[in-house]
């Protein structure tokens, strides 16, 4: 059986299960590297600004192994957080037929892809975009220096049609290139949770014939979670209402610009057992993000699979995948008159948004766990080693 050794900073609830399928499936043998080190499974999360530890389990079902991180101020939010003077050795030991690195911006990583192109195939996962690009003498010199970084990769598995853009801009052809997409565990969120999703709405007070919007994720800049509530002011519908669910920077001003108005509601940062039964509350699900760096959004899949109609901002990397006039609106990021109207709309038919919410649930089948295992194990077993 053919082995892949994957190099990944920590255990996150989108790739575990996908480790779990592949060795369920037994078509391939996989061993996951974390590179963080051990300490990361309890980790300060600057976004949310509280200690997170996902209450899912992300280390079953698969093979792993912890590398030991000698930097100094370990973390995956800068390049000198990732130091593994023994992965290469580690990896070598594995002896794989192939290496996937998962994000190749850290100083081990990038160790990796250079020592290992040319003896193995090295494959890569990233979701990055041409979304926020800008022109100028500092995007040339980052054109020069990605076209150089992916020269090591033999092959990448794009999440969705920017990615694609982006691989294509910095030097990797189509036949380098396989469609493995961003994916949420779909039947997890779709699994019924009526009686908890109406529990939550009567302790909020939201009649059941009422239109609950919902925003989901780290109250910052990035998501731009102040557009929306603006948005949601200037709407004037005594039968609407909005809800924020989770933490960050932004939440002083999303409480005192919301503090006189009865329809808005806040919810603490929501673990991931829970967070089916907020989506599965609302009616209508918004993201309305202007990056820089919302390179997809995965609430979007979460959403979506628990049917529901949604509104995204351009500057989402999943809105030209996922958004279409069947299932949602996609707005132009910032544009406060394009979201309010997205808002008045959805907020304006009962069986318009539900129709749009069970075309939701459709669309987002094709994008699965196991599309992206059946992506990876075609690659290697095609290999001619």
């Amino acid at each position: 059986m053919k082995k892949l050794a994957i190099i990944t900073t920590h255990p996150i609830q989108y790739y575990a299960p996908v480790f779990k399928l592949l060795n369920e499936r037994k078509r391939i043998e996989i061993k996951v590297f974390y590179t963080w080190g051990q300490a990361a499974l309890q980790k300060h999360d600057p976004g949310f600004g509280k200690q997170i530890e996902w209450d899912i389990p992300l280390l079953e079902g698969y093979a792993y192994q912890w590398v030991k991180n000698t930097a100094p101020q370990p973390g995956s939010h800068h390049r000198k957080g990732i130091i593994n003077p023994d992965l290469i050795e580690q990896i070598q030991a594995y002896q794989p037929n192939a290496i996937l690195v998962i994000g190749w911006n850290y100083d081990s990583h990038l160790k990796a892809l250079r020592y290992f192109k040319n003896k193995v195939p090295v494959y890569f996962r990233g979701d990055s975009t041409l979304l926020d690009e800008q022109q100028g003498l500092k995007s040339l010199l980052k054109t020069i220096y990605l076209k150089w970084v992916y020269r090591h990769i033999s092959h990448a598995f794009y999440v969705g049609t920017n990615n694609k853009a982006y691989f294509k801009k910095y030097g990797l052809k189509d036949t380098q290139l396989s469609f493995a997409p961003h994916a949420v565990d779909n039947r997890r969120f779709a699994a019924p949770r009526k009686v908890e999703a109406q529990e939550l709405r009567n302790r909020l007070g939201i009649k059941e014939t009422d239109t609950l919007i919902l925003f989901a994720g780290k109250f910052e800049e990035k998501k731009a979670p102040l557009l929306l509530l603006d948005a949601f002011l200037l709407l004037h519908k005594p039968a609407t209402h909005l809800l924020f669910v989770g933490n960050g920077e932004l939440e002083e001003a999303l409480r005192a610009k919301a503090a006189t108005h009865f329809n808005i509601h806040f919810l603490n940062f929501q673990n991931q057992s829970y967070m089916p039964v907020a989506y599965q509350a609302c009616t209508i699900f918004c993201l309305p993000s202007k990056g820089p760096g919302e390179t997809w959004g995965l609430a979007v899949n979460e959403a979506m699979a628990c049917s529901k109609a949604v509104l995204v901002a351009s500057k989402c990397g999943c809105a030209i995948d996922l958004v279409t006039k069947s299932n949602g609106i996609v707005f132009e990021s910032q544009n406060i008159d394009e979201i309010k109207l997205g808002l008045n709309k959805l907020t304006s038919g009962c069986e318009m948004v539900n129709e749009m919410g069970r075309q939701s649930g459709l669309l987002i089948t094709e994008w699965g766990f196991e599309h992206i295992a059946a992506a990876i194990e075609s690659k290697l077993l095609n290999e001619k080693n």
